[in-house]
């Protein structure tokens, strides 16, 4: 079986790195952040939580050359700034209006028909805006884990013929079930390294998984936002997601620390055309 740097016309050690920003739309600050990461950054691509309050303007500054996938969102983990489904999923609401906060309580009362209507209709809002999507990745790895969940995650990506985002950090022995297995036999591609560590600040993770890159595509997530009073008031993680986007964007160290691991950037849209050229 060929590798996925093969599938993307790399010889088989390339180390290629897709660096990938999370939480477009979630906020003004995060729209401005993230744009500028892709485009004026190392940052490769990035997801949209179509959902969330900012996402239309996120979708307005939208130019099709950036590589943009839909962040496929149960949940608004903000103690004071909510956002819920686009459709009607009474079993995707809180008590306080909106998606639940955390992730059990996702899990222990959503319906499994209304969390594929919403996610669809998500996928599609998104296309409807003008957006060429990329990939799907999950907000909080919300449908990652659960094999009920995962399923419907799976289907859209076949659906959709779109690459999607899964852990390697998680064995399918912890998880209960082969999740990159299942995903493999339907012909959908996925990083071989991904790992899924939601702790706020990328600035150490990224650095220590660039000077340990293994072959194979790795996807490093971030979360740049821009410094506003809109951000500080939102979440205490603020100064972290500021730092970021100050990471992704400066001259330095990134860039040198990319190239002194022999990393090759790329993005989800390589991953979508071979997998597309595959089906």
């Amino acid at each position: 079986m060929s590798t996925l740097a093969a599938r993307l016309g790399y010889a088989d050690d390339t180390k290629l790195v897709i660096l990938s920003c999370d939480d477009l739309g979630s906020c003004h600050a995060a729209n401005v952040g993230v744009y500028e990461a892709i485009r004026h950054g190392v940052a490769t691509c990035t997801s949209l939580m179509v959902p969330a309050p900012w996402a239309r303007h996120a979708a307005a500054l939208y130019e099709p050359t950036d590589d943009v996938g839909v962040h496929l969102t149960l949940n608004a983990e903000h103690e004071h700034y909510r956002w819920g489904p686009l459709t009607h999923a009474p079993s995707l609401l809180s008590g306080d209006g909106g998606f639940p906060r955390g992730i059990d309580d996702l899990w222990e009362h959503a319906d499994p028909d209304e969390v594929y209507r919403e996610l669809k209709a998500q996928i599609e809002r998104a296309i409807v805006w003008g957006i060429d999507i990329t990939h799907l990745a999950p907000h909080l790895t919300a449908i990652t884990l659960r094999p009920e969940f995962f399923d419907i995650y799976l289907e859209l990506a076949v659906e959709f013929t779109v690459p999607m985002r899964i852990p390697s950090t998680v064995s399918e022995a912890q998880a209960g079930f082969p999740f990159r297995r299942l995903a493999t036999e339907a012909g959908v591609l996925f990083p071989d390294h991904f790992n899924h560590d939601w702790r706020a600040g990328s600035r150490e993770r990224v650095t220590r998984s660039l000077h340990d890159l293994p072959a194979g595509v790795t996807e490093l997530h971030v979360q740049p936002a821009i410094d506003t009073p809109e951000v500080h008031a939102l979440t205490p993680l603020a100064n972290e997601w500021i730092d970021d986007h100050s990471f992704v964007t400066a001259s330095a160290p990134l860039p040198q620390l990319i190239e002194s691991a022999g990393a090759v950037l790329i993005g989800y849209r390589e991953l979508r055309d071979a997998q597309r050229q595959g089906a």
